[in-house]
């Protein structure tokens, strides 16, 4: 797409439907690319759900992905991203979407327990999926960018579902918060129990060596989550202890378009979902 039709395609998304900006992409994303299995209970609770999305080939050399949304830790729906599950099992990954609590309902590190709670599940599910089952990476944009990171380097998480580190091959973050220590967003303060925000809520609290490979992406245009703070700080912590990273940081983008840009109406924007297949599939990280 001409750079000149992108931003008013993605206004013409946005003001579709406002209440749920996301939701019109499903009305325009084909369904033959994979079979999904809906709501699957990792818990209790409603919002403790996740979709599985299966490409319609190569089941059995399928990588596995689990996917969390943004939304500042307030909101969003699984539902609303069948264009990322799409994206990737299109490409022959299998795809989870998993839903989590969020405020004001629970506040940190609630939802950190009901993401690693997910893979749990995911875990578990996934020995009947596969006869041999292939690598796991968790990956996030924006907050669940920073889920993503924190079930990766910290832990605690994975250690309190009784899974071991190894577990995961790797993790991608789409312009995560992995540094934000003096909380400035009024509406994250709550959620992070400021002013007694605790030092190792942050990810780049936890960076070191024993960190899986990770995949990390950013936008240079990005007025949300400082891309030099968090994405370069994480770059740098990283491979200073020996990680392997993969990072770009995209000056055609911004914090939203690019997650957007991997529904297929706008993969010509820049090759996000492309990366990220070839950092899954990397043969290096099988098991």
């Amino acid at each position: 797409m001409p750079p000149s039709l992108r931003y008013p395609c993605l206004l013409l998304v946005l003001l579709l439907q406002a209440c749920s900006p996301l939701a019109p992409l499903n009305l325009i994303i084909p369904d033959s690319s994979y079979r999904v299995l809906n709501d699957q209970a990792y818990g209790d609770q409603p919002r403790q759900k996740l979709d599985v999305y299966f490409p319609r080939q190569g089941l059995q050399e399928a990588p596995v992905v689990v996917f969390y949304y943004g939304g500042s830790w307030r909101g969003g729906k699984r539902e609303n991203y069948v264009f990322v599950a799409e994206a990737l099992a299109r490409r022959g990954i299998i795809t989870v979407v998993a839903d989590y609590r969020v405020y004001p309902e629970v506040r940190y590190p609630d939802f950190l327990i009901d993401s690693a709670a997910a893979l749990a599940w995911v875990e578990e599910a996934r020995q009947s999926w596969q006869q041999t089952p292939q690598p796991l990476f968790v990956m996030g944009h924006s907050a669940g960018a920073y889920n993503a990171a924190m079930l990766a380097l910290d832990q605690r998480w994975l250690q309190q579902q009784g899974l071991e580190p190894e577990v995961l091959a790797g993790w991608i973050g789409l312009a995560g918060p992995y540094d934000f220590i003096p909380i400035i967003n009024p509406r994250v303060k709550p959620i992070f129990h400021h002013p007694d925000t605790p030092a190792d809520s942050q990810p780049l609290f936890h960076a070191g060596s024993h960190s899986p490979p990770a995949l990390l992406l950013a936008a240079s245009p990005d007025r949300l989550v400082d891309p030099q703070r968090n994405t370069g700080q994480m770059v740098e912590a990283l491979r200073e202890a020996g990680v392997r990273v993969e990072t770009q940081v995209f000056p055609s983008l911004n914090h939203f378009s690019i997650m957007l840009a991997m529904a297929k109406p706008f993969e010509d924007w820049e090759p996000i979902a492309d990366q990220i297949a070839e950092f899954v599939m990397d043969p290096a990280l099988a098991p």
